[in-house]
């Protein structure tokens, strides 16, 4: 069955292997896509991501630009990993695709309200869009069939020992997003860094030789240089396509019932999910992705990008 869905993102190179996870899945129909600041400001984010749909033929899916900052603090981007802006590794024309005129919130509340039970909303990026339009119409709540988000540690951060880098930057809007009604599954680093991109996966890349994989490799070869110098991974985590592929093929990801609660106060642990494995009075509130099928995981990544060569 195909699932439809609002990826929600902040373009950043892991962001552009989900769209591109996403379009080329056979189990995804892109509902809209949907921009805000994370790992650069809102304009670059929202840029990237009409580049990409440029590239990959996404034509009949609308853009829109949200959030430009988080919901009380100052934005935190990411270009020690992204680049100044945010998707190098490839030379990019102007985008023909256009970002539409409405503002992202409205367009995810009038996907859900729409269409109640059918819209799956994916967050790779921090959760302020989400977050607004929960405020906005508390209904999308009952109406959403689940978020699958990319965020979030049981472990350990990277963005600080104790914060994953999404959840950080906007942690309020985090904890509005965890504490609502909604169906939540949390695919966080523990995940994330299974979904290595090793020599074995950019060989199998080259060798579709199509413009979509060859953009694929320019960008994943910046990536690895960056993850390298900064965190001396040489084989980079490929983050938010694992949220998308938990939607497309769940049982790629496993998941476990948790009680996630984010931490808006501490001083070294601001943006901390602080997930109980533990059924304290039954109080789960989330899925906890705990592992990755890393082979399936490719495999799909894989067919994905040669349907876009095709």
């Amino acid at each position: 069955m195909t699932r439809r869905i609002i990826l929600d993102c902040d373009p950043g190179h892991d962001d552009a292997m989900a769209i591109l996870l996403a379009h080329g899945a056979e189990e995804i129909e892109i509902a809209a896509i949907t921009t805000v600041a994370g790992n650069h400001t809102l304009a670059l984010t929202t840029l990237n991501a009409l580049r990409l749909c440029t590239l990959a033929g996404i034509a009949l899916v609308p853009v829109a630009a949200g959030c430009a900052a988080p919901l009380i603090r100052e934005l935190v981007t990411a270009p020690e990993i992204h680049g100044t802006t945010g998707l190098e590794g490839h030379a990019w024309g102007e985008p023909t695709i256009r970002v539409v005129p409405e503002h992202a919130v409205d367009v995810i509340i009038d996907l859900v309200m729409a269409s109640p039970g059918e819209i799956t909303i994916v967050p790779t990026g921090p959760l302020t869009n989400i977050a607004v339009a929960l405020r906005k119409e508390p209904r999308i709540a009952e109406r959403v069939r689940e978020v699958v988000l990319m965020g979030g540690a049981y472990t350990r951060g990277n963005m600080t020992p104790a914060a994953e880098f999404n959840v950080f930057v906007d942690p309020e809007a985090a904890a509005i997003v965890f504490d609502a009604s909604w169906p939540v599954t949390m695919v966080g680093l523990e995940v994330t860094h299974m979904a290595l991109a090793t020599d074995d996966v950019f060989s199998r890349i080259e060798a579709l030789r199509t413009p979509v994989s060859d953009a694929v490799m320019g960008m994943m070869r910046f990536y690895q240089e960056q993850q390298l110098r900064e965190g001396g991974i040489p084989a980079p985590p490929v983050h938010d396509p694992c949220a998308v592929a938990r939607v497309a093929r769940p049982e790629l990801v496993a998941c476990s019932d948790a009680r996630v609660e984010v931490e808006l106060a501490g001083r070294l642990t601001i943006g901390m999910t602080v997930t109980d494995f533990l059924p304290r009075d039954g109080r789960f509130n989330a899925k906890v992705g705990t592992r990755l099928d890393v082979d399936g995981f490719w495999d799909l990544f894989i067919g994905a990008l040669t349907r876009l060569g095709t």
